[in-house]
């Protein structure tokens, strides 16, 4: 049985640990605001830029002038996975939940004899996904110096992912984040960067609301918006992991603080019983001696 001492010193470190995730779930709070406006705010851009991207596409069809980027290069072999996590941990299963989603989509390529590259954004992902697949990791790209995310951070990637297609280093490349919809909820996406993926629906339903004309010819205009709109899906998937980072660490911290208040109440019984008995039995010693004399 531990001794008071050793139970006042826990207290104490308990209610240390209580004051440090309390401030880390307000500073979550006040970041989440912030984070969730920026997300929000990039959803609007990225959906009309793929609406854009639909009519121009339905315009083009199987053309010869279609990019490459749009078509891919005829083959599925070889598949380039963007995994972005977080950066830092403290925040429940958000990391842990987007490496599994990438993990189980890496293993059921290798099921069916694909090769498999992965370029891991953010150390979490990282960390979790070299236990297995090591060998399979390419590059990974460092965010922890910086204090917000911006578009320049994504146009980083999206270009580097360009230029390995350009080599012919992968055929079909796939983005992994994790989708923000509350404090309690994320849900881990993934995208097709390329070849691009047109949402069929949208390009069929605005191509028979109005017919356009294109100057310069739609292939030129899809030569440089697909490259844009890659960085701009990289930049909304980063701007959502942020969202859901800083919901899932006030959610984790929350708990962590509860947890700790009823740690602090069973070692405070703990130590007050404890104490009681001891007085008591100081007590009966005073009194038996008395009577002894």
């Amino acid at each position: 049985m531990p001794s008071l001492k050793d139970l006042k010193n826990r207290i104490a470190s308990v209610k240390a640990t209580q004051k440090i995730t309390k401030a880390m779930k307000m500073v979550a709070a006040a970041k989440l605001r912030r984070a969730q406006e920026a997300a929000e705010a990039a959803r609007p851009y990225s959906q009309r830029m793929s609406a854009v991207l639909s009519n121009i596409a339905a315009a083009v069809g199987s053309d010869d002038s279609a990019p490459r980027l749009m078509t891919g290069n005829g083959q599925n072999q070889t598949h380039l996975l963007v995994v972005c996590t977080a950066e830092r941990g403290l925040c429940g299963g958000f990391n842990s939940q987007i490496a599994r989603f990438a993990r189980d989509h890496v293993r059921k390529l290798l099921a069916e004899g694909k090769t498999v590259k992965i370029i891991c954004v953010g150390k979490k992902g990282f960390d979790i996904l070299r236990r297995e697949f090591a060998s399979l990791i390419i590059d990974r790209v460092d965010l922890r110096e910086v204090k917000k995310i911006g578009f320049e951070n994504a146009d980083q990637i999206g270009k580097k992912v360009i230029g390995l297609f350009e080599k012919n280093e992968f055929d079909v490349c796939t983005l992994f984040y994790s989708e923000f919809k509350s404090v309690i909820s994320q849900v881990p996406t993934a995208l097709q960067l390329i070849p691009a993926a047109v949402p069929a629906e949208a390009a069929s339903t605005d191509a028979a609301a109005a017919i356009y004309e294109y100057e310069p010819d739609a292939g030129e205009i899809l030569s440089d918006l697909i490259p844009r709109n890659i960085s701009v899906q990289v930049f909304r998937a980063l701007l959502e992991n942020v969202a859901g980072e800083m919901g899932a660490k006030m959610s984790a911290m929350d708990n962590a603080t509860r947890n700790a208040g009823e740690m602090i109440n069973k070692l405070t019984l703990s130590y007050n019983r404890q104490r009681q008995a001891q007085i008591t039995k100081e007590l009966i010693e005073i009194i038996s001696g008395a009577e002894a004399l």
